[in-house]
């Protein structure tokens, strides 16, 4: 019975695989995590509006499913973006007052600084109610207040019937599959919020520029034309090298709770349909607050945008290749660093071994990847089967980055691995071990 079921779902992804075979966007049907990101904005930061736009406009990640509320920004004045320090004891406060110790206190405000400020974020999703948001959104709440599985159905590649609430919580299938949808789908839902510092690097060159030119003026005077002449040319470099922007991005890393028990608690105490309203339970689940986020981690990235003499690029559309890099940069830190927050990639070919993933996710030679097969087992439920492990080519590398094809126009189009051969097929799942 499982040999059919794996035989059934086999054929029809070959099927799909053969038939664009010659295509490397590849239609591969997989459940894929779910994504909602937040910027931290900050009125008096310069090119703000411009910031802004460019972040709420900017494409999610094809790996990840749109997971988007209402909330984009996050206020750097609001009031529940905060977190208070708690009031040092007596006992904990340092005695001495050596180099050492001061150098550990300031170390220890370092560390506090970045705890609170994940926590401060934590304290405004958790009072914007963001967690809440996003567990309407899986369930396609409407107006009034009544709940549906088609998106969990559509993502997870269900039967919606077999969904059905009231009569998947009384068989064996849809009990599994209701657990599948929350464990595959609802407890791999993830909230990044960004932290940007933009960096004007013709202000740095020019405070630079003026130390040089100084150097090569008194140089002259001194009869030093040779030294004159170096920094006279090295200022000139530094103008042409000064000209863009450097933005460093800080994300943290945020994943929606969804235990046994909350899931109990929203399809006994919440759930609501149109076929049997309960404005009793449409109301306890508008009061509840149980619903949180829980905190993963943090990741630095940087994103530095040259723009040579010859540019055309004004300064909106330079901090947009910025904005989106170091964006694509962090997500693929966060991912290396993170292990539940790893995505999957499908195989465009098995011979050679290729996939659409490379520079922007951050690919470096030797990076292991598993090789997964999609298999149905008894209750109707996909799982993952690893088949193998691969290694990135470190000659055959895709630059897919942001803007990559104006700054650096290359033939490659995706990234080729080393592996076995005869092993692996199109439509195959990769996900990244190291």
């Amino acid at each position: 019975m499982i040999f059919q079921k794996k035989l059934v779902l086999l054929s029809a992804l070959l099927l799909s695989y053969f038939l664009s075979a010659q295509d490397t966007n590849i239609d591969v049907k997989y459940k894929r995590s779910s994504l909602h990101t937040l910027m931290i904005s900050d009125p008096e930061q310069e090119y703000i509006d411009t910031i802004q736009k460019i972040f709420i406009n900017a494409p999610l990640i094809d790996k990840f499913n749109n997971h988007i509320v209402s909330t984009r920004l996050v206020n750097k004045t609001d009031s529940t973006f905060v977190y208070v320090t708690p009031i040092a004891k007596e006992a904990d406060k340092p005695k001495k007052k050596s180099l050492l110790s001061k150098l550990k206190i300031k170390s220890d405000e370092k560390t506090d600084e970045q705890a609170h400020k994940h926590l401060a974020i934590l304290n405004y999703l958790n009072s914007h109610a963001i967690a809440k948001q996003m567990i309407a959104k899986w369930f396609n709440r409407d107006k009034d207040g009544h709940f549906n599985m088609d998106l969990i159905a559509e993502r997870g590649f269900y039967n919606a019937s077999d969904l059905d609430v009231k009569i998947a919580n009384n068989s064996e299938r849809g009990s599994a599959l209701l657990a599948d949808a929350g464990e595959a789908l609802i407890k791999n839902t993830f909230v990044i919020v960004n932290d940007f510092k933009y960096t004007n690097k013709e202000e740095v060159a020019t405070k630079a520029k003026g130390i040089l030119s100084s150097i090569s003026n008194t140089a002259s005077l001194l009869g030093k034309d040779k030294l004159a002449n170096t920094s006279a040319l090295t200022s000139e470099g530094v103008g042409v090298a000064g000209k863009g922007y450097i933005i460093k991005t800080k994300a943290h890393l945020y994943k929606l709770v969804w235990t046994d028990e909350v899931a109990a608690i929203f399809y006994n105490d919440f759930w609501s349909d149109i076929n049997t309203p309960d404005p009793e339970k449409v109301k306890a689940f508008d009061d509840t607050n149980i619903f949180k986020l829980e905190y993963i981690g943090t990741e630095t990235s940087w994103a530095d945008i040259q723009s040579t003499s010859f540019s055309k690029k004004n300064n909106a559309e330079l901090i947009s290749v910025a904005t989106i890099r170091a964006i694509d940069n962090v997500i693929a830190k966060l991912q290396r660093e993170f292990e539940v927050f790893r995505t999957k990639t499908p195989l465009i070919s098995g011979d050679p071994i290729t996939a659409k993933i490379g520079l922007k996710e951050n690919l470096e030679k030797g990076d292991k990847y598993e090789v997964l097969e999609q298999v149905l087992n008894n209750e109707g439920v996909i799982e993952y089967k690893r088949l193998g492990i691969i290694k990135v080519d470190k000659d055959l590398i895709w630059d897919n980055r942001y803007n990559a094809n104006e700054e650096n126009p290359s033939d490659i189009e995706y990234t080729t691995f080393s592996g076995p051969k005869n092993k692996f097929y199109a439509g195959m799942l990769i996900r990244q071990i190291n």
